[in-house]
């Protein structure tokens, strides 16, 4: 499982358990609402959910660079 967190590769049924549980954490829903969802729009909520964490990464680099200075 920690060689598929880091981007290795996995089946295809611990990459769905990934996807579930990520987006039901990042959006505080049910892992059956996910289940439940069309593909599509799984899809563009991880895709929502990596450019917010992306964002917030970005920032806490420039506050720490801030801080360094």
């Amino acid at each position: 499982m920690r060689k598929a967190l880091k981007g290795g590769s996995s089946s295809p049924k611990l990459t769905s358990q990934l996807i579930v549980y990520t987006i039901a954490t990042a959006f505080s829903i049910s892992p059956l609402e996910v289940y439940d969802m069309p593909a599509e729009l799984v899809k563009d909520m991880l895709i929502i959910h990596m450019q917010a964490k992306q964002l917030e990464m970005e920032e806490m680099s420039k506050a720490e660079k801030s801080m360094t200075m």
